[in-house]
């Protein structure tokens, strides 16, 4: 062989072991990353653990809370707030009730005629109507105005004969903004939330000035009840079931109510209702506890958000922060871990970007190749190329966020059970407990509900997650403000007498 071909032999050789370096090189580059990006994830899964004995601390932290905001004003991160329905509904309510449901750029107006415990509810009809922006920031005689027009428009639409002449219109009204109620039909505006901004309307009756604008148009109608989401299921839940004890609402936001008996209230200083009962609208979200399972991300998140320090209970359980919370952890992997590739993918900086429904639809994904995992990806943060152990590994992480609401949601209602005596079997006696749930996080988010029902029953154990029912009520800002506008309408004395 001549010197060319053995020199041509030996660089052909080193071109080969270069290569072969490379390659190596480039596994064990990928396999560190993998290896980091996993790291990342088992640290999350970690520190968002929930065992059980984790939430039975949080369990009866969330019963010691429940007393200290009933026992004083202000004496917990737990308001719990007295709303003056002592009233609700038994299912004998009879007659055309209206209801208005006022939480966001649109309202709704429903009407619902109740046929008493044979017929129940007989027709509901509705209708949504947004709102113009310019109203949204405008003044408070201008917005209320705009809404008691649509209301007289709809009651224009009533049919004949379903109204009782000589009677006054009655009206549930759904305000789904903070106010500091001072009866069953008043209450002062706090402060405006989700896009809306009229100074005028701060610290006045909101219901005075929808009933001054009723009056304007000559709409002969009187508000029954001024009432939240939250409240509205729980009527809705015992028109229909007489053991409905609370409501519990999971969806972009959460909150629970439910019914307390009027001497444990410590903080109630006027006369007992007749019923001996009080329903307790505990703005839940609010709760914090040191047992709750927190990690770097969910402290970021809080810090960078609107309300830093508040509402914590609700940022690592409620639907408008599942999905965030994954988007931050997928951006750390790419960052460290180069998860994505040596580019971190300029969409997944975005905050809340990746909502919660994405997250469910990967996360419940059956496909052998999960390609609405893939495509989720590709759609919404703009990455093309996903390996399929990748898309196991989202999955993964979609579970790890989903299973920690979840766990620590079923912790809450076991605390409010814990409150109401309703946790174990008294000597034999067997009372049943519903819990009626709404909002799209429990409604949708089947991964999400199948996992809070079973671990209520691991918390409860056997004999007593037997009495206890949660069951799906919908609809609780609208049919249940109607339903509170009946039992606490002004004819009732005069029925019953």
């Amino acid at each position: 062989m001549g010197k060319a071909a053995v020199g041509a032999a030996v660089v052909c050789a080193a071109a080969v072991c270069a290569a072969a370096a490379l390659v190596v090189r480039h596994r064990m580059r990928c396999s560190g990353r993998w290896a980091r990006a996993m790291a990342i994830i088992r640290e999350f899964e970690e520190n968002c653990g929930t065992p059980i004995g984790k939430l039975r601390q949080v369990a009866d932290a969330m019963a010691v809370e429940m007393h200290a905001g009933l026992a004083s004003e202000g004496g917990s991160k737990l308001k719990m707030l007295i709303s003056y329905v002592d009233n609700l509904p038994s299912g004998d309510e009879k007659g055309l009730f209206y209801a208005l449901d006022l939480g966001g750029t649109n309202f709704r107006v429903i009407r619902v005629l109740l046929g008493g415990k044979e017929a129940g509810v007989v027709k509901q009809e509705f209708e949504e109507v947004s709102i113009p922006p310019h109203l949204m920031t405008g003044s408070s005689e201008a917005l209320f105005d705009y809404i008691a027009a649509a209301l007289a428009k709809f009651v224009a639409t009533e049919g004949e004969g379903l109204h009782s002449p000589g009677r006054q219109r009655e009206l549930g009204f759904t305000f789904s903004f903070p106010v500091r109620q001072t009866s069953i039909a008043t209450g002062n505006l706090i402060k405006w939330t989700k896009g809306f901004s009229i100074e005028d309307a701060v610290g006045q009756d909101v219901v005075g000035e929808l009933t001054k604008a009723m009056e304007r148009i000559g709409l002969d109608m009187r508000v029954a009840a001024l009432v939240n989401d939250t409240i509205g299921t729980l009527a809705g839940g015992r028109y229909l079931n007489p053991d409905v004890i609370a409501a519990v609402i999971l969806g972009t936001g959460t909150n629970a109510a439910y019914v307390e008996r009027a001497h444990a209230i410590p903080k109630w200083h006027g006369l007992l209702p007749k019923s001996g009962e009080m329903v307790i609208n505990m703005e839940w979200g609010n709760f914090r506890s040191s047992h709750l399972p927190l990690t770097k991300y969910d402290q970021d998140l809080d810090v960078e958000s609107l309300n830093p320090g508040e509402q914590i209970f609700e940022k690592i359980i409620s639907g408008m922060y599942l999905g965030e919370i994954v988007r931050r952890v997928l951006l750390k992997m790419a960052e460290e871990a180069a998860f994505f590739g040596d580019v971190v993918p300029l969409k997944l900086k975005i905050p809340f970007i990746l909502r919660t429904p994405h997250m469910s639809a990967m996360h419940h994904d059956a496909s052998s190749d999960l390609r609405v995992v893939g495509s989720k990806l590709k759609d919404i943060l703009e990455i093309p190329n996903t390996s399929l152990k990748m898309r196991k590994a989202i999955v993964e992480l979609c579970d790890i966020v989903a299973t920690r609401g979840a766990r620590l949601s079923a912790a809450g209602i076991v605390g409010i059970l814990k409150k109401l005596g309703r946790d174990a079997v008294k000597d034999g006696e067997k009372q049943k407990s519903v819990v009626a749930m709404d909002g799209g996080l429990y409604e949708h988010y089947s991964e999400f509900s199948t996992c809070m029902e079973s671990t209520l029953k691991e918390l409860l154990g056997e004999e007593v997650s037997d009495n206890i029912v949660i069951e799906q009520s919908n609809d609780g800002s609208g049919i249940g403000a109607a339903l509170l506008a009946a039992s606490h309408s002004q004819y009732l004395e005069v029925e019953e007498s």
